[in-house]
C-alpha cells in the first residue's frame, strides 16, 4: 500500500475540520486568555494556521534549526487575514504532498537548537507529528471557543451544540 494517497487525504480531512473552527476565531478576542499561562486566542490560531506549512518545510528541508531561523509568529487582527494565511500554508503542504515520493519519507528530519536535538527520525515520522500538532491545537481552540461562549462544530462527528 502506498503511504502517500492515505497522508494527503488525512491532510485534506484535518484542514477542513480545522477550517471550521478556525473561522470562528472572532476578531475582538485575540487578546482573549484562559490562564495567564496560556497563549491568546491569536497566537494560538496564528500558531494553527502556521502548521500546514510545516507539512511542506519537512519535505523540501532536513531539520529546523531554531538557531538558524528565527521564529516570526503571523500577526493578524481579522479573521478574514488568518484565513487567507491558514489556507496558504494549507495549499504549500498539500502541494508539496502531493509530488512527494515513498522514499522521500523515508529520509532523516531533526527538529533542533543548535547542538540540542528536540527530535530526529524520518521525515514521515515528523509529518505524523505536524498532524498531530494540528488536532492538539485545534482541540485547544476548541476550549477557546467554548469558554467563551461560541457553538463549535464537530470535529469527527456532531457536536454538543449539533454541528
Amino acid at each position: 500500500m502506498d503511504i502517500l494517497p492515505v497522508l494527503l487525504k488525512e491532510m485534506e480531512q484535518e484542514a477542513n475540520t480545522t477550517r471550521k473552527f478556525m473561522a470562528l476565531v472572532p476578531d475582538d478576542k485575540l487578546d482573549w486568555q484562559p490562564h495567564v499561562k496560556s497563549l491568546k486566542l491569536g497566537q494560538l490560531a496564528s500558531h494553527i494556521a502556521e502548521l500546514g506549512g510545516w507539512v511542506a518545510m519537512t519535505l523540501t528541508t532536513p531539520e529546523l534549526d531554531f538557531q538558524k531561523n528565527e521564529y516570526k509568529p503571523f500577526t493578524f487582527s481579522k479573521n478574514e487575514e488568518l484565513m487567507e494565511f491558514f489556507e496558504k500554508n494549507c495549499a504549500a503542504g498539500h502541494d508539496q504532498m502531493a509530488i512527494a515520493t515513498e522514499p522521500q519519507l523515508l529520509e532523516p528530519w531533526a527538529l533542533r537548537s543548535g547542538d540540542v536535538i528536540f527530535s530526529s527520525g524520518t521525515r514521515l515520522e515528523f509529518l505524523r507529528v505536524c498532524y498531530c500538532q494540528i488536532v492538539h491545537h485545534r482541540a485547544q481552540l476548541g476550549v477557546y471557543l467554548r469558554m467563551l461562549d461560541i457553538p463549535l462544530p464537530g470535529s469527527y462527528g456532531p457536536s454538543a451544540d449539533g454541528n
